[in-house]
This record gives C-alpha cells, sequence and structure tokens, in this order.
C-alpha cells in the first residue's frame, strides 16, 4: 500500500479544497456547520477567501485525496492559540491513520506558524472523537460551547480540547481557548 501524503493546499487550489469539502459535505452532512446546498452556491472569490483566511491541509494517496483538515486562528486575543476545524476522512480510508496524519500536520504547522497551543472542538457525546483527540495528546477543557453543526439536537455541546506544542505537555492555561 502506499503511502499517505500531507500537503498544505494553496489559494491557486481552491477548486480542489471546494471538491473535497463538498465530498464531505455529502457523505457526512450532520458533521458540519454548512449544508452542501449552501456551499456548492459559493463562488470562486468565497472559495479563495477562504483559502487565504486558513490553511488547508489534504491527505492524499497516489495523487486521490482521503481527508481534509484546516488550520486558523483560535481566537483574535489568543494569538498563541491556532485551531483545527474541518476534520474529514474518506470512509474508505477511515481506520488507516489518515485523520492522525492530518492532525500530526496541523499541529507541526501550527508550532511552525509561533502557536503554543492547537485547539480543537469536540462533541461532548462523540466519544470516538474525544478518544481520539486524547491519543493525540488534546486535553479536555471546561470551555463548552452549544454545538454548531447542521441537524444537531437541541442541548449537544462540544468542548474545546487543547494541544500543547513544544512546551510542557502539562501546561495548558486557562485562557488558552474561548
Amino acid at each position: 500500500m502506499s503511502e499517505i501524503n500531507v500537503r498544505a493546499l494553496g489559494e491557486e487550489d481552491w477548486q480542489q479544497y471546494r471538491d473535497i469539502r463538498l465530498t464531505a459535505l455529502r457523505e457526512s452532512p450532520e458533521a458540519f456547520v454548512a449544508t452542501r446546498a449552501q456551499e456548492e452556491a459559493l463562488g470562486e472569490e468565497v472559495w479563495r477567501e477562504r483559502m487565504r483566511r486558513s490553511r488547508r491541509l489534504v491527505a492524499e494517496r497516489d495523487g486521490s485525496p482521503l481527508g481534509v483538515v484546516s488550520l486558523g486562528q483560535a481566537d483574535p486575543d489568543l494569538a498563541y492559540t491556532g485551531e483545527l476545524f474541518g476534520l474529514w476522512v474518506a470512509p474508505e480510508a477511515r481506520g488507516t491513520g489518515v485523520a492522525w496524519k492530518l492532525v500530526e500536520a496541523g499541529a507541526d504547522q501550527a508550532l511552525r506558524d509561533g502557536h503554543s497551543h492547537l485547539g480543537y472542538w469536540v462533541g461532548t457525546d462523540n466519544g470516538r472523537a474525544v478518544a481520539f483527540a486524547s491519543s493525540f495528546g488534546f486535553r479536555p477543557t471546561d470551555t463548552r460551547r452549544p454545538m454548531r453543526v447542521a441537524n444537531e439536537a437541541d442541548g449537544a455541546e462540544e468542548m474545546a480540547m487543547v494541544l500543547p506544542l513544544g512546551v510542557d505537555p502539562g501546561a495548558v492555561p486557562s485562557t488558552v481557548f474561548r
């Protein structure tokens, strides 16, 4: 089996990102805030702006996309904390290390970007996602917010999990993510 490669997409790759994103929205509509119909209606300039605003990392095997994750700024007042979001892995690639490679690449990029911590919002009732993030080294925080995905039941929450980058792994300041 070929190796999984992760690479950053540039603004010029907006169509490739759009295609992967629309595939993710079709396959896992419950995992995202937006709907496929909403995002299909977006024009080229909106997609290019998204590419400029946040980094988009794609996992590939033999040139075929297997998954994607985005890396942005968690909160303008917390410049030291980056945020992972939009993690998606194609069903046929789940359980093969793709998600791990994407999160690893996101953490490496966040560190290179000068962040000391990386945040990741996870549904409090999504045991698999919490276990995955914990196994990677993310730690749960007390920070919660209402679940922000399409078709989610009222009252569902997600929590901020934080990964220290290049610092004492036990050091997670209380103001690292909000």
